[in-house]
Order: C-alpha cells, then sequence, then structure tokens
C-alpha cells in the first residue's frame, strides 16, 4: 500500500474545515474532556473523604486506581487504532467512557468508589487516539507541534477541572443539594459532555486526509491500514526496540509526574496550607493550565531542533528538558510558604509539559509502521509512572512533601535514559528527506497562496 498523503504541514488554528485541522481540533477537545472527566472527583477529595470516611492509605490506593488500569487502557487502544483507525474508537471510547464518570454518584462506601474510580481510568487511553490522529494528519515539520499541542491542551482538562469542578459543586449546593449529594450531581456534568462530544468527533472527523476507512476500502478493495503480517512484524520490532522501552521510562517521568500532581494537588494545597475547597482548587489548576502553551513549546522546539539538528536534537532537547524538570519538582517540593510554593509549582510545570511534548516530537520516528503500538506503549508508561508514585502517596510514614522530593530525584535520574535512544544514519537521511519534503510542500502552498 502507498503511504498515505496529504499531511498538512502547517497548523492554521482557524481552519475548520480541513480533515486535518477538524481532526485536530475534535482529538484535542475530546481529550480534554476525557482528562476532565478523568480528575473531576480529584478536586472534590476532601468532601468525598469525609463522607465516606477514607484514610490516607486508602485515598493512595484510589490514586494508584485511577492510574493504574490505563496501563493496559493504552496498549489496547494502541493496538486497536492500528486496526480500526482515530474515528470509530474514539466514538466509542467516549461513549463507555462516560458510563462510570456518571456512575461514580452510586459510589456509597471506600470499595464502591475506587471501582469506579478503576474504570474511569480507562478513558485515559484517549491520548493514544489524540496522538495517532494528529500524527497520521501532520507532515514531519510540524508533526512535533501538533502532537504537543493537541495533547497539551486536551491535558488543560486536568487543570480546568480542578477550577471548575468546586464551582459546579457549589452551583448544586446553591441549589439546596447537601454536600453529600452535590459532588455526586457534579460528575454527571462531564460524563453528559463526553457523550455529545463522541457523536461530534464521528460526524465531523475523518480516520485520514484522504477520508474514513471505510470509504477507503470501498475505492481500494484491498486497502489495509497494514497487513495482518507486517502489524505482526511492527509490533515485535516495537517491543524489542530499547528506544521505545526509554521514553517509556521518560514519559513515566513527565506525564505519570503530571497524573500524581493532577490527584493530590487540590488537597495537598487544602492540607498542608489549610485552604478552603475553592482557593485549593484555584491554586492546583494553575499546574494544569500551563498546558495552554507549556506542552506546545516542547514540541516546538522538539521540531525546530530535528529540523537544525536531525533526530539526535529531537533526542538532546528531551533530556535536557526532563532534568531540568527533575530539579525543579525538588525544589518545589521544599517550598513552605504559599507564594514561593505557587512560583515553584508554575516553573515545575512549564518543564513537566514540556518534557512531554519533547517526547511526543520523537515518538513518531521511531517505528512508522506501528505509530500507534509505540504511542500506546509510550503513553503506558505515563501511567506507570503515576502507579508507581501512588505508592509513595499512600505511606503513612511519608509526607506529601518528601513524596514529591522522591519523585523529583527519580525524575533526575531517568533524564539519562535520553542517552540510549539512537537513530542510525539511515534513519536520519530517511527523516531529513521526508522534512525536506514537507517544508518544501509547504514553502509552494505559501507562494501560491501569494500569487492568489
Amino acid at each position: 500500500m502507498k503511504p498515505l498523503i496529504n499531511k498538512a504541514t502547517s497548523i492554521n488554528l482557524f481552519d475548520f474545515k480541513s480533515p486535518q485541522m477538524r481532526a485536530f481540533h475534535l482529538s484535542w477537545f475530546a481529550f480534554f474532556l476525557c482528562f476532565f472527566g478523568w480528575f473531576g472527583i480529584a478536586p472534590l477529595m476532601a468532601i468525598v473523604r469525609d463522607e465516606l470516611n477514607l484514610s490516607k492509605s486508602q485515598i493512595g490506593n484510589i490514586i494508584i486506581a485511577s492510574v493504574s488500569i490505563t496501563v493496559l487502557g493504552r496498549l489496547f487502544i494502541g493496538w486497536l487504532v492500528d486496526r480500526i483507525g482515530p474515528r470509530i474508537t474514539y466514538t466509542y471510547l467516549l461513549l463507555i467512557g462516560s458510563i462510570p464518570v456518571i456512575l461514580i454518584g452510586l459510589s456509597n462506601s471506600y470499595e464502591s468508589f475506587l471501582l469506579f474510580r478503576l474504570a474511569i481510568g480507562v478513558i485515559g487511553a484517549s491520548f493514544v487516539i489524540t496522538q495517532y490522529h494528529t500524527s497520521v494528519m501532520f507532515a514531519p515539520n510540524v508533526v512535533g507541534t501538533a502532537n504537543a499541542t493537541s495533547a497539551g491542551w486536551g491535558n488543560m482538562g486536568g487543570g480546568v477541572t480542578q477550577m471548575v469542578m468546586p464551582l459546579i459543586f457549589g452551583f448544586f449546593v446553591s441549589l439546596g443539594f447537601l454536600e453529600s449529594s452535590a459532588w455526586r450531581y457534579a460528575m454527571m456534568v462531564p460524563g453528559f459532555a463526553m457523550i455529545l462530544t463522541a457523536f461530534a468527533y464521528y460526524k465531523w472527523t475523518t480516520d485520514f486526509p484522504e477520508g474514513n476507512i471505510k470509504d477507503l476500502k470501498k475505492s481500494n478493495p484491498d486497502f489495509k491500514i497494514k497487513k495482518k503480517s507486517s502489524q505482526k512484524g511492527a509490533l515485535k520490532e516495537a517491543l524489542s526496540d530499547k528506544r521505545v522501552w526509554a521514553l517509556f521510562l521518560i514519559y513515566g517521568a513527565c506525564f505519570g509526574i503530571e497524573l500524581t500532581i493532577n490527584n493530590i494537588a487540590a488537597i495537598y494545597y487544602h492540607d498542608f496550607f489549610d485552604l478552603n475547597l475553592k482557593t485549593a482548587g484555584l491554586i492546583a489548576g494553575l499546574f494544569g493550565l500551563m498546558n495552554l502553551f507549556a506542552r506546545s513549546l516542547g514540541g516546538f522546539f522538539g521540531d525546530k531542533a530535528g529540523i537544525k539538528w536531525g533526530l539526535r536534537g529531537r533526542v538532546a532537547f528531551l533530556g535536557i528538558v526532563l532534568l531540568i524538570e527533575g530539579i525543579a519538582l525538588v525544589v518545589f517540593s521544599q517550598m513552605t510558604i504559599l507564594p514561593l510554593a505557587i512560583g515553584s509549582m508554575v516553573v515545575f510545570s512549564l518543564f513537566v509539559q514540556m518534557a512531554e511534548g519533547a517526547t511526543f516530537s520523537v515518538v513518531p520516528f521511531i517505528n512508522k509502521k506501528a505509530i500507534g503500538m509505540v504511542s500506546g506503549i509510550v503513553g503506558a508508561g505515563g501511567n506507570v509512572g503515576a502507579v508507581m508514585a501512588g505508592f509513595l502517596f499512600k505511606m503513612e510514614g511519608l509526607s506529601y512533601s518528601q513524596s514529591l522530593s522522591i519523585m523529583g530525584i527519580a525524575v533526575t535520574a531517568v533524564s539519562a535514559c535520553s542517552l540510549i535512544i539512537r537513530f542510525s544514519n539511515v534513519d536520519e537521511s530517511v527523516a531529513k528527506e521526508e522534512l525536506d519534503k514537507s517544508l518544501e510542500h509547504k514553502a509552494a502552498l505559501q507562494a501560491e497562496m501569494v500569487r492568489s
């Protein structure tokens, strides 16, 4: 099968008509809502803790549950999207994922709440579809920026939910509902929004720039995203590639940290600085709001490093950003004065999310035969990192500050994994050839626009 063409060579944020930009906008928005639903309960945990009489250890188990199932979910979705395409995969994930988000309000014990929190974690697999969809829609000169921006704006849901869910909760309280009921009704809001987005995704996106898999099969009965034999070979290559597992660890040290902070930030500020629920949520939300531009910066500078120094430049940039992230996290963990804690958290957040963007400016070049599988494995690494961090936060003998400090040291150590990610001269020449073609195509389009 000939490689798919018509990939976009630029990102026009005000374009809502081309299939590439429709996929871009709907993929980041779908991911945003998935993140909103995924962590919607996090800023309300102080209320849930009091109502269900949860211990520190039980809250730790809930944190672990919320991110653990996503490991398997991302691997499965990576496998599935390579076979049936992003459009149908995302539609079903949004519909199925909305169910536990809406129904978590039925929880009346630690055990039932834990099970619903575990089920909600499945929607974290949405990240793989978002990255796959932008990877097949955008050319090498902007794919890192497209991946980083779509994922970053999606991750921003983790920050917005910290700010908005306490307000939605307060709205239901103002209507006369008791706090024990208000948090339950509040969780229905993101669930129903996910359902509406599922229908929009199905209606307004296509699998590839050329169209949907179903239509492409009609015009070419032999069309397949990948032949089964090549799928098996590509899967084996991906699993045996040490670079994939290095990125797995690296993503655990950036996205895994972000997931952990999303889970504990509000309750950390609430308890450690004695803030009320709304104030703690607003401050915690600053961490996620950095995704508005921080992850995009990681992808943008990753692309620029790739244009100037090739694939090696992308990897070097990733290693540097991750190292700074680890140092910044250690500094944040030592802050006991609120303004300093907020300032250091914002700096730390900047480098966390830049590292995520830089990671996925490298991922599309690892194995082009299995983009979905590689994205799934690397994406799962983020959740494995969050699971490992979760164990720190359930230990009664460790304070949250001490746990954050240990995480920072671990991130600093993991940054050395970037040295494992190397590309052959053949890989570099192929990437350069694709890059040159995409830049030439972009220049031709710009010249045509000037003439017209």
